[in-house]
């Protein structure tokens, strides 16, 4: 991956989360690994724990992020969710998977669209 896209992917997280933040969720983790895969944010929004993908795009001309959202890339979030509540030993909390799709516009800012629930285990 370039350096280029690297940036505008931090970019995007960074805007992502200043989104996030306004809308109430606290942010308990970012970027957690697992042998499985990542987890863009971690944060927790009255009592769910919500694990949420970024999706970063510059333009719609490849479509709407939310299109790169495939259903191997759900499987592999919930895998890695699955690992990081065994690790931080949290049981009998409600969880849910939310979605962040931003498309960047010429003048730098954001179009930020939220998907509270965005797909199930």
């Amino acid at each position: 991956m370039t350096q280029k896209r690297l940036q505008f992917g931090r970019e995007g997280e960074s805007a992502a989360i200043a989104f996030l933040k306004k809308k109430g969720y606290r942010i308990l983790e970012k970027n957690f690994r697992s042998k499985v895969g990542e987890i863009d944010i971690i944060a927790e929004q009255a009592g769910v724990i919500v694990f949420i993908e970024v999706k970063a795009r510059s333009s719609h001309e490849f479509g709407h992020p939310l299109y790169a959202l495939t259903p191997a890339k759900q499987k592999k979030i919930i895998q890695t969710a699955q690992t990081f509540l065994a690790q931080k030993r949290i049981r009998d909390r409600p969880m849910r998977f939310d979605v962040v799709a931003l498309t960047s516009d010429p003048s730098g800012s954001w179009e930020t669209e939220l998907v509270v629930n965005a797909f199930q285990v």
